[in-house]
């Protein structure tokens, strides 16, 4: 055991600190990764050409058309907020598919919440659930359990 003397707590807090910082970051990379691969999954319910009716049913993914959509999806790297650290997991504006106006970010966004007949497809609120209660748990003890700095 260690001797006690003067900052001992201190240095001990701080490393404590530090490894849980790096892990979180990691962690979040990894739950952000997984998000970004069961929304791909998600959003390929299927093909058809465009014009045609979808074989993809409401409450499920979209199908694809282009594969514009499932190409934009992506997630930022996490940056260090306030409150922790933040990551973002969605479609990336600015990508028009080749038969159309409409950029897979506002196309994305009404099979997420709702077309004008109130169908949905959403692929990403599923994604995230799915992380949330297959993955997370499994990335947790991954990461957080081995290596903690000993006392």
């Amino acid at each position: 055991m260690a001797e006690l003397r003067p900052g001992l707590f201190a240095e001990l807090f701080a490393a404590i600190g530090a490894a849980g910082e790096a892990k979180a970051r990691e962690a979040l990379l990894r739950l952000g990764d997984a998000a970004e691969r069961q929304a791909k999954v998600n959003a390929s319910s299927g093909s058809h050409a465009w014009g045609t009716p979808t074989p993809a049913r409401p409450g499920s993914g979209p199908a694809i058309i282009s594969g514009t959509l499932r190409r934009s999806i992506t997630r930022t790297e996490p940056v260090r907020v306030m409150s922790g650290w933040e990551l973002k997991v969605g479609t990336m504006p600015g990508q028009v598919p080749p038969y159309g106006r409409t950029p897979s970010s506002r196309y994305g966004l009404y099979l997420e919440t709702g077309l004008r007949n109130g169908a949905t497809y959403p692929f990403l609120g599923p994604a995230v659930r799915f992380v949330r209660t297959t993955v997370l748990p499994q990335v947790f003890q991954a990461v957080f359990r081995p290596g903690w700095p000993r006392l």
